[in-house]
Protein backbone atom coordinates (compact mmCIF):
# COMPACT_ATOMS: atom_id res chain seq x y z
CA UNK A 1 0.00 0.00 0.00
CA UNK A 2 2.64 2.48 0.78
CA UNK A 3 4.73 1.51 -2.07
CA UNK A 4 1.74 2.49 -4.53
CA UNK A 5 1.48 5.85 -2.34
CA UNK A 6 5.03 6.64 -3.16
CA UNK A 7 4.61 5.61 -6.43
CA UNK A 8 1.90 8.38 -6.95
CA UNK A 9 3.22 11.21 -5.20
CA UNK A 10 6.42 10.74 -7.53
CA UNK A 11 4.70 10.99 -10.35
CA UNK A 12 2.03 13.94 -9.11
CA UNK A 13 5.10 16.31 -8.31
CA UNK A 14 6.82 15.26 -11.12
CA UNK A 15 4.08 16.18 -13.60
CA UNK A 16 3.42 19.26 -11.21
CA UNK A 17 6.94 20.33 -12.43
CA UNK A 18 6.39 19.74 -15.83
CA UNK A 19 3.22 21.45 -16.11
CA UNK A 20 5.03 24.20 -14.61
CA UNK A 21 7.67 24.43 -17.38
CA UNK A 22 5.23 23.99 -20.04
CA UNK A 23 3.38 26.94 -18.60
CA UNK A 24 6.63 28.86 -18.13
CA UNK A 25 7.55 28.29 -21.83
CA UNK A 26 4.41 28.71 -23.05
CA UNK A 27 4.52 32.19 -21.61
CA UNK A 28 8.07 32.31 -22.78
CA UNK A 29 9.50 32.89 -18.99
CA UNK A 30 13.03 31.35 -19.60
CA UNK A 31 16.03 32.69 -21.04
CA UNK A 32 19.68 31.72 -21.62
CA UNK A 33 20.39 32.50 -18.32
CA UNK A 34 17.40 31.65 -16.42
CA UNK A 35 15.90 28.48 -17.08
CA UNK A 36 16.37 26.89 -13.66
CA UNK A 37 12.72 25.45 -12.88
CA UNK A 38 13.29 23.09 -16.28
CA UNK A 39 16.54 21.74 -15.49
CA UNK A 40 15.36 20.76 -11.50
CA UNK A 41 12.44 19.18 -13.59
CA UNK A 42 14.74 17.36 -15.85
CA UNK A 43 17.15 16.66 -12.73
CA UNK A 44 13.97 15.49 -10.60
CA UNK A 45 13.17 12.87 -13.43
CA UNK A 46 16.79 11.44 -13.83
CA UNK A 47 16.90 11.32 -9.96
CA UNK A 48 13.58 9.26 -10.35
CA UNK A 49 15.46 6.79 -13.17
CA UNK A 50 18.39 5.93 -11.36
CA UNK A 51 16.41 5.41 -8.57
CA UNK A 52 14.27 3.21 -10.11
CA UNK A 53 16.67 1.33 -11.90
CA UNK A 54 18.99 0.84 -8.34
CA UNK A 55 15.81 -0.65 -6.70
CA UNK A 56 15.29 -2.88 -10.11
CA UNK A 57 18.44 -4.29 -9.51
CA UNK A 58 18.48 -4.86 -5.92
CA UNK A 59 14.83 -6.17 -5.27
CA UNK A 60 14.26 -7.88 -9.10
CA UNK A 61 17.44 -8.76 -9.97
CA UNK A 62 19.45 -10.24 -6.65
CA UNK A 63 16.29 -11.01 -5.14
CA UNK A 64 15.05 -13.74 -6.98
Amino acid sequence: MITKFVHGLHVIIGTIFLTISLGRLIANHFTDAHHLNFELAIMYWHFVDIVWLLLFIIFYYWGS
